[in-house]
């Protein structure tokens, strides 16, 4: 039966070692196992294994390689089971090596579902860019529960989600000044939704948000889409660029007043 004739500590890894054999014609390279397999299986000079013996020593070390790749992925970033089984997979581990490297990992407390989705909220939410809809969404995608990606919600109090939508809209009147203020709404309330806020959470930011603009900056507005609206239409006789004209800044959210005042004037 193939017997140890010696085991060294591998020079770039203290954590390994290699095992050599004699399996009937001399001393020869074996095999290498982690130190946790070594001492599992108390492997020494000697000691003699057979093929189930040498099967089973190299499913475990696997598991141990498994778990020191998963480790080293992990050390970046918190991750969720999910992304660690996907990074595994694509690394063509194979699934019973990574069903027990998952098990391990949860032994040594370096995956908890439930701890990550509550930290990827929190970094989030610090963030002040995303909503919870969003949020929710993007848990569900890394293969979190429903009950632990409501769980882990909670660390967004609703109190905040309205805070963040209101500096998020204010940002954006500043950006978008020369837009009309029925239209400015419209797009702070559709940019809210898109970034995950709830319909309640942007109603009540709303409310604390000045949209309405004095008559000078709605004029000064107007005479800005104005002038981009009129190097479209001044191929059109008088009639029709007066009723193109009205259409297109009744689109952009303009009143119909202030409409036909600016086009009286710009006629005069």
């Amino acid at each position: 039966m193939p017997q140890i004739t010696k085991i060294t500590t591998q020079k770039k890894r203290a954590d390994r070692f290699n095992i050599f054999m004699d399996y009937g014609k001399g001393e020869e390279y074996a095999f290498s196992v982690d130190e946790d397999v070594l001492l599992k299986y108390q492997l020494k000079k000697g000691m003699e294994l057979d093929e189930l013996d040498l099967s089973e020593i190299q499913f475990h070390d696997d598991i141990q390689k498994t778990v020191s790749m998963a480790l080293n992925y992990l050390s970046h970033r918190m991750r969720s089971e999910n992304e660690v089984r996907t990074y595994l997979e694509q690394k063509e581990v194979e699934a019973p090596i990574i069903q027990e490297a998952i098990h391990k990992l949860y032994q040594y407390k370096y995956l908890d579902d439930l701890a990550f989705g509550e930290a990827f909220v929190r970094t989030h939410m610090n963030g002040g860019k995303k909503g919870p809809i969003i949020l929710r969404r993007e848990l569900k995608d890394k293969g979190l529960n429903d009950i632990q990606i409501e769980q882990a919600l909670l660390q967004y109090p609703y109190d905040i989600q309205v805070e963040h939508a209101k500096i998020l809209a204010e940002k954006m009147i500043v950006k978008e000044k020369n837009t009309s203020a029925n239209l400015l709404k419209q797009k702070i309330e559709q940019s809210l939704y898109r970034k995950g806020f709830s319909s309640d959470a942007i109603a009540n930011a709303m409310q604390d948000i000045v949209i309405e603009k004095p008559e000078g900056d709605e004029w000064h507005a107007l005479s800005i889409q104005a002038e981009k609206v009129s190097r479209r239409l001044n191929k059109y006789s008088d009639y029709e660029y007066r009723h193109k004209m009205k259409q297109a800044l009744f689109r952009k959210g303009f009143q119909i007043d202030l409409i036909e005042r600016y086009l009286d004037r710009h006629e005069n």
